[in-house]
């Protein structure tokens, strides 16, 4: 089994910026088993959408276009976390912002992920 646990989420003005966490924890986690963690996010009422993904082991990073240039994710193995660097915030970030993980998989589809965290509230005011 593997625990994801989300932090760093908040209210912030528009252009702010926030970092979130997502703490990785587990048996499976902790052999190396996992292959790629990404974040998605929900905003009320719309489907939960890919924001970014990173390899274990490449590293390689994938964006998707609304967040391109904005945010950043980045990850420290030591720790076993994932962190997500958020830029010039805009009103339309406004989500509940959610960590994935999965062992085969890498792509942006949210189904295929085995592993979620609770999801972190992040709020935009304009």
């Amino acid at each position: 089994q593997v625990q994801l646990v989300e932090s760093g989420g908040g209210l912030v003005q528009a252009g702010g910026s926030l970092r979130l966490s997502c703490a990785a924890s587990g048996r499976a986690f902790s052999r190396y088993t996992i292959y790629t963690m990404a974040w998605f996010r929900q905003a009320p009422g719309k489907d939960r959408e890919f924001v970014t993904s990173i390899k274990r082991g490449s590293g390689t990073t994938t964006y998707a276009d609304s967040v391109k240039g904005r945010f950043f994710i980045s990850r420290d193995d030591a720790k076993n976390t994932v962190y997500l660097q958020m830029n010039s915030l805009k009103p339309e970030d406004t989500a509940v912002y959610y960590c994935a993980a999965d062992r085969a998989y890498d792509g942006r589809d949210s189904f295929p992920y085995d592993y979620w965290g609770q999801g972190t509230q992040v709020t935009v005011s304009s």
